[in-house]
């Protein structure tokens, strides 16, 4: 089996969430053999988040190409970055790349497009949900990406960087969440929410919320990674 290398720290809980899933779903299609082979690189989340704040996207490329290129001098085979937001720049980083890289934001395109969603909604960093790397790549498959009110985008923000990146997960910041799901399918008729922040799922496990159905991005990426090293 090929070697996976990670991008992580982006934040540390949902690295944490990875690793686990990876070595749970490799032994439920695998169960008589060893764990795969990954690498993880922890990279400095808070300079990260001020290149990203800072719409310093051609320093982020140079910060995160150079990154993979340590991983890929490791002898990774494949690479990915486990966080939705780095993904403004996916393109820049997977076309300088050394080794392939695995996009989330394609890998949840597909899964939506296998249950033959055409409206979904889009929870997530504010950069995240106000950038267009997710509708693009949506929209080239025919779905609809919905977001939350402007009020509802600052709430979540806020509460993702200043609760669920530190490992806080409170029961009122869930129940508000669940709102926000539901008044996304009430409001724009949604058939699924992709939770697009890789700590999202820590807070809503399971499979729904709000009455409507969960695209756990971390769940699908790791899926998508264990194929690619076969």
């Amino acid at each position: 089996m090929k070697s996976l290398g990670i991008i992580g720290g982006l934040g540390p809980e949902s690295t944490i969430d990875y690793y686990r899933s990876l070595l749970a779903v490799h032994h439920e299609q695998h169960p008589d053999a060893g764990a795969p082979s990954i690498i993880i690189n922890s990279v400095d989340f808070k300079r990260a988040l001020a290149l990203v704040t800072a719409n310093q996207l051609t320093e982020l490329v140079e910060f995160l190409s150079a990154e993979i290129r340590r991983l890929a001098a490791a002898g990774v085979d494949v690479g990915l970055i486990s966080a939705n937001t780095p993904h403004l720049v996916f393109d820049d980083i997977a076309r300088n790349s050394p080794i392939p890289m695995i996009s989330i934001v394609e890998a949840t395109c597909r899964h939506a497009r296998q249950l033959g969603f055409q409206r979904v909604g889009l929870l997530g960093t504010r950069f995240t949900m106000q950038a267009s790397f997710y509708p693009e790549v949506f929209a080239s498959s025919g779905i609809q990406i919905c977001v939350p009110s402007s009020e509802e985008q600052d709430y979540v923000g806020e509460k993702y960087l200043n609760e669920l990146v530190t490992g806080k997960f409170l029961d009122e910041t869930r129940d508000s969440l669940v709102r926000i799901i539901a008044r996304l399918k009430e409001r724009d008729g949604v058939e699924g929410v992709i939770l697009g922040g890789t700590e999202l799922p820590l807070i809503l496990p399971g499979a729904e919320a709000g009455g409507v159905p969960l695209l756990d991005t971390t769940q699908i990426h790791v899926r998508a990674a264990l194929d690619a090293l076969q």
